[in-house]
Order: C-alpha cells, then sequence, then structure tokens
C-alpha cells in the first residue's frame, strides 16, 4: 500500500513539500482506491444533475445522423471512405471501385456494389471498453493494408496487416509501435516508428512482409527530438523527419529503393524548422531560415539542400503547410487570425486565394492523396456552419459542396450569430475573441469560455453539435484567442510560451472582462483541457472571482513537478516549450510563480470540475489527482470535484456515444454552476 506521507524536494536551494506525492504510484492498490472514492464523491455531488445529463446527452444524439458515411476520396483505382451505423460506436472503413472522376453518391444505411470493408472498429473492439486505431494504411497498389489497434489508451498500438485481395490477415503482428507509418512503392514494406521509455518515438524500423526480423533504420539519442515518417504524395520519397519544439531535421529515400540509406536535407540547426514535399523535378521546401513567420522555397531533387526563394516572408502571413500537385500548389496560410488557401496554379497564372462568405471560419485542405488531380479537397466550417467538405475545380474556380454534416431537429445556422471582439491585455496587446449566440438571448448571458494557448496551436472557430445545448438554453459561448497560440502567427507564439507563458493567462482573464464589460457576460464558465488545464489552473488562481466555475479536462497543473522530472514521458522534449527548470534557476522561479499546484492558497475559488484518464501518457492522471486534493485542503469555495476514467486515455473515453455521455456530464456541470436546471 502507498503511504501518504509528504515527499520532500530541494531545487536551486528552494525546499518544498509535496503532500500528495504519493498518487504518482499508479499500481499501487491505494492510489486506485483513492481515485475510485473520488468518483464516488463526484457521483453523489452531481446525482441532482442525472435528468439534465440525461436531457443534454438525448440532444446530442438526437441532432446526429448515427448511420450516416463521409465524402469519398480517389485514391488510384478505388474511393475510400468510412461510415457509422445507428447503435454502433466505433466507425467502419471501406471502399469501393473507382469510375469517373467524381465521388459516388452514397446513401446512409445502404452499400454500394463492390464496397470492401477494410476496418470494422465496432467488431475489431469487441467488448473492451476503450479501442482506438492508431494507422490505417493502404499500400500504394492498394493491395495491402496496415493496421494498429490500442485497446488501453496509453496510445501504445499492435502493428498488423491485411491483405485487400483476399481479405485474410496476414501473420505479421508488431507489439508497442507508435502512430503512423508509410509503406515502400511496391508494397512489400512497411516503416514505422517505436517510443523510448518516456514515450518518445525515437526509432524508426523497416519491416518486410513475411521476414521475422524488423531492421532499426534510424534510431534519435537526443531526448529532445521526435521522428515520424510518411510519404510524399507523389509516393516517390519516403520522408523520416526529427524535429524538437524548435528545430527540425529531414532525411529522404527513394521509395522504390527501401533498403536504401536515408540522406539528409539539410542537418539540424537550433531554430530553424523546415519540412518538404515533392512536385516532379523539385522539393517544395517550407522553413523559418531568417523567416519567423516561414517562407516557402524550391530545391532541385538531386540538390535539396539548394533553396531557392519561392514564396517570400511576409510579416502578416503565417506559411502553415504546402500541398504539391502535378500540375499546381497550394499553401495553406494564417492571416487576422483566420485560415486561408492560396492556388498557385503551374500554368503560368498568377496566384490567388480562394474567397469565403463568412467574417469567422476555418478552412484547409483535406483529404488529397492524387497527385495527379484538377480538384482540390477541402473542408469548412465556421461558429454557425456544420462542418463542409468541398471540392474546388480549379478549371473553373468553382467551389462545389459535396456535404455538409447533418444537424437533425430543425438546425437553421440563420437562427444563431457569431461575432469577433478584442479584449486588451495588461500590457495593451489586442486579443481576439470569437463569439457565438443564439439570436435573441438576451444579454448579458451566462458563458462558456474556452482556451488553450500552448504549442502554436490555434482555436479556429469551429461548430460544435454538442455547444446547441448550451446555445438554446440561452449561453453566449466565447474562445479566447491567447499569446501561446497560433492564431496571430508565430510571433504570438512565441509571446506565450517561456519565460512570457505569463501572457496567456493574463490574456485569457483580459478576455473574460472585456466580455463583462462590453455586456456579453453574466457569470463565466471557464474550460480547457491539457495545456488549456494547465490555463484553466493558473486562471483559477491569477482571479477565481472572475468565474463562476472551471472545467479542468486531463489538465497539465502539476507543471513544475512534472518538467524537473526527466523520467516522465515527454519531459525533456517539453523544455523548448516551458523552460529547463531542472537546471535553470531562473526558469526554476518563474515556472514555480505560475504553476497552479504550487499557488493554491487560501482564498474562496469558484466550483472546480477536474476530468482526467487513468491511462493518459500525455498528462498523467496524478496532477488533477494532487492538485482536486490541495485544494480541498487549502481553498475555500469550491466544491472541487475529480472524476478519473478508469480505462481510458488522453482523449478520454473511445466509444461515439460514450464520448458523448462524457460531454452531457461536463455541460451539465456548466449549465448547473449559473443555475439553469433543465
Amino acid at each position: 500500500m502507498a503511504k501518504r506521507v509528504p515527499v520532500e524536494r530541494t531545487h536551486h536551494g528552494d525546499t518544498v513539500i509535496d503532500e500528495y506525492a504519493w498518487l504518482l504510484k499508479k499500481d499501487d492498490p491505494d492510489t486506485i482506491a483513492y481515485l475510485e472514492a473520488e468518483n464516488a464523491y463526484t457521483q453523489e455531488r452531481t446525482g441532482h444533475l442525472k435528468d439534465l445529463e440525461e436531457a443534454v446527452f438525448q440532444e446530442i444524439k438526437g441532432r446526429t445522423l448515427e448511420t450516416d458515411l463521409s465524402v469519398p476520396t480517389r485514391k488510384g483505382a478505388w474511393w475510400y471512405y468510412s461510415r457509422t451505423e445507428e447503435g454502433k460506436q466505433y466507425g467502419i472503413q471501406c471502399r469501393v471501385p473507382a469510375d469517373g472522376d467524381d465521388p459516388p453518391v452514397l446513401t446512409p444505411g445502404e452499400s454500394l456494389p463492390g464496397e470492401q470493408v477494410l476496418l470494422d472498429g465496432n467488431e475489431l473492439a469487441g467488448d473492451s471498453p476503450f479501442f482506438s486505431i492508431g494507422t490505417s494504411a493502404v499500400s500504394p497498389d492498394g493491395t495491402k493494408l496496415a493496421y494498429s489497434t490500442d485497446y488501453r489508451g496509453d496510445e501504445r498500438f499492435t502493428l498488423r496487416f491485411k491483405s485487400l485481395e483476399t481479405g485474410e490477415s496476414l501473420p505479421d503482428e508488431i507489439p508497442d509501435v507508435f502512430y503512423g507509418g508509410a509503406w515502400s512503392a511496391d508494397g512489400s514494406t512497411f516503416f514505422y516508428t517505436k517510443v523510448d521509455d518516456a514515450w518518445r518515438p525515437h526509432q524508426v524500423y523497416r519491416h518486410t512482409l513475411g521476414s521475422d526480423e524488423d531492421v532499426l533504420v534510424y534510431q534519435e539519442d537526443d531526448e529532445r527530438f521526435w521522428i515520424g515518417i510518411g510519404l510524399t504524395r507523389s509516393e516517390r520519397y519516403l520522408v523520416l523527419s526529427a524535429g524538437s519544439k524548435i528545430t527540425s531535421e529531414v532525411r529522404i529515400l527513394d521509395a522504390n529503393e527501401p533498403a536504401g540509406r536515408f540522406e539528409v536535407v539539410r542537418p539540424r540547426r537550433t531554430g530553424v524548422e523546415y519540412s518538404l514535399d515533392h512536385a516532379g523535378d523539385r522539393f517544395l521546401v517550407l522553413h523559418n531560415d531568417g523567416a519567423v513567420n516561414f517562407e516557402l522555397a524550391t530545391a532541385p531533387v538531386d540538390h535539396p539542400a539548394d533553396w531557392s526563394p519561392f514564396i517570400d516572408h511576409r510579416d502578416d502571413t503565417r506559411l502553415l503547410d504546402v500541398d504539391a500537385f502535378k500540375d499546381h500548389t497550394v499553401v495553406h496560410f494564417r492571416r487576422d487570425g483566420l485560415t486561408g488557401i492560396r492556388i498557385l496554379p503551374g500554368d503560368g497564372r498568377e496566384p490567388y486565394e480562394i474567397s469565403f462568405p463568412e467574417p469567422l471560419y476555418d478552412a484547409a485542405p483535406t483529404g488529397n492523396p492524387e497527385f495527379e488531380t484538377g480538384r482540390l479537397r477541402l473542408a469548412y466550417t465556421s461558429m454557425v456552419t456544420p462542418p463542409s467538405v468541398y471540392d474546388y475545380d480549379l478549371a473553373t474556380d468553382e467551389l462545389i459542396l459535396l456535404k455538409q454534416r447533418p444537424v437533425l431537429g430543425g438546425y437553421d445556422p440563420g437562427d444563431y450569430e457569431q461575432f469577433r471582439e478584442w479584449a486588451t491585455a495588461e500590457d495593451g496587446t489586442r486579443v481576439p475573441v470569437s463569439i457565438v449566440i443564439k439570436k435573441g438571448t438576451d444579454r448579458p448571458a451566462p458563458t462558456l469560455l474556452y482556451g488553450y494557448g500552448s504549442y502554436e496551436t490555434s482555436i479556429d472557430p469551429y461548430f460544435s453539435v454538442a455547444r446547441l445545448s448550451l446555445l438554446d438554453r440561452g449561453f453566449v459561448f466565447a474562445v479566447a484567442h491567447v499569446r501561446g497560440g497560433g492564431e496571430m502567427g508565430r510571433r504570438w507564439y512565441e509571446d506565450g510560451k517561456l519565460t512570457h507563458k505569463k501572457n496567456t493567462f493574463s490574456d485569457f482573464v483580459a478576455c473574460a472582462r472585456h466580455l463583462k464589460k462590453g455586456g456579453w457576460s453574466s457569470e463565466i464558465v471557464a474550460r480547457g483541457g491539457s495545456a488549456g488545464g494547465l490555463l484553466m489552473g493558473a486562471v483559477a488562481n491569477l482571479a477565481p472571482e472572475d468565474f463562476a466555475g472551471v472545467v479542468a479536462e486531463v489538465p497539465f497543473v502539476d507543471a513544475l513537478n512534472t518538467i524537473l522530472d526527466p523520467t516522465l514521458p515527454l519531459t525533456v522534449i517539453e523544455w523548448d516549450e516551458w523552460g529547463d527548470p531542472l537546471h535553470n534557476p531562473e526558469v526554476y522561479e518563474y515556472m514555480k510563480s505560475y504553476s497552479p499546484y504550487e499557488n493554491v492558497d487560501g482564498r474562496a475559488y469558484p466550483p472546480i470540475l477536474a476530468i482526467t484518464s487513468l491511462n493518459d501518457t500525455r498528462v498523467l492522471y496524478h496532477e488533477p489527482a494532487k492538485w482536486i486534493a490541495r485544494l480541498r485542503a487549502t481553498a475555500a469555495g469550491g466544491p472541487f470535484l475529480l472524476k478519473t476514467e478508469m480505462g481510458a486515455g488522453h482523449g478520454g473515453r473511445s466509444g461515439r456515444y460514450d464520448a458523448w455521455r462524457e460531454e452531457a456530464f461536463a455541460l451539465s456541470w456548466i449549465l448547473d454552476r449559473v443555475g439553469v436546471t433543465q
């Protein structure tokens, strides 16, 4: 049994007492008993919400077309798509033979002639309480499938192979692999990655089908770097990428020579990031060497290190990605807090951007595996427009709507409005806030304010079926696009990391106060997950009086202790994001000044709901467990609740119905915070 005794630690002359360090012992029965007791306590304190929770769940379910399918994507001689069936938790991956360039018209609940089921997640999951697919990759010739599965939620997968000609599973089976992978051109060989003890993908292996011995082709010994393996759209080159938070290095190999040696494009140089795609006799290279918002270069295939400018750097435009096709190039970018798509025709025409009608939206290329095509598949959504799939015809400049996610129950986007506001941070910086509200809602109104603000991850305007259960009950929903994210370019990110991290937290508080001052909001409930959970813990310490409640999902709230311990998953990699408090006393002092767990005091805190998962490998369960324990022992206010999924990982419960119930629980708790009981 774990002994519940304090642990004393000293760093840089500073001694701290950690009363709840014993909770790190995951395999100790006392830890499990503690988490189960917390679950029972949370269930007791939220028992009065059961009817509301069930109502919200039924609303989510009732607005969702349960038997549905995706828009088919052309790849070689096949159209690939996925579908769902009413009553089943997981999707089903399928394909049908291709006939022409237009996607086949599929009717939910019906099968097309010649449909082949590649993977049925429901059959694979069986009775397991958790199930996830990590990799699903069809060989270039369309005859084989590589796929991997996880039944715990710890993101350690078993890789298997299937013949798509016979439907039979091949005997090859490889445990403990990471996400992703890539086939050789002839489909004889599959490359995959493995993780080290710190859950860092550090090795690439080559597996030849039918072989009992796999070959290690690359190992990354620098603990700051992750590695990944992929295939260019042209399927001509295998690309092995190594990257830290601030530096990258790429190796390439002719996909027709899988037993060959990967060659470095340019050796790593601290602070320089780059990626590439193949287009005929050249590579397209996206990089930030002397270009903070990135620029696009070209390089000959026989001299990939020789970069020539193609699209120059702009202070107002962050280049996000480049997609190379036979006759055109597509650039995904960000400007003024919104995403955009730029087309560079290969026929000599001037480059141009695709225009979109709404003031707030998110658009991105998606599902474009074919190298030779005259169409661009893209995804589009806004805070009022459900996720939509378009084909953009490059010859006619026409946007062709292929599918918009059905929202049942009479949803009309015209019943809702979206807005962009600008809050003013403590240092005078203008911080964008995206807002959606149902027309006719009396203001000020109760508000759910969401935030993230790390890793240059942008929370772009997005649609949510579940969110309608709030809006229809008179809520405002808002996203605070705080520094540390990427909404306003690379400098926006850099101004919210390392020793600028506190900007993330003060920006969020400024957004909350702006919403109240501007007449949008009465009571505000804050919500965030993972690194956004750190944001939640920090703002609860910074301004507890500004919030009626806080929902922190898989929250990174024991940040200092985690980043001090290089034996924990991801710690060394994270030093480029947060700083290295183990070796740098200034970083230690700065992190200690904002880390939520260290800064809980005796003030009155709002009610807090922390949701975590026992098998999470990204933010370990003990962080919210320790945080809630200290809040309950130290702070006034509350209540402070902890809910642990005992058989899930970072993303929570895996089945869609289970996920809807988990969301309904969180939303019912949010509604209850402001007195909405039905």
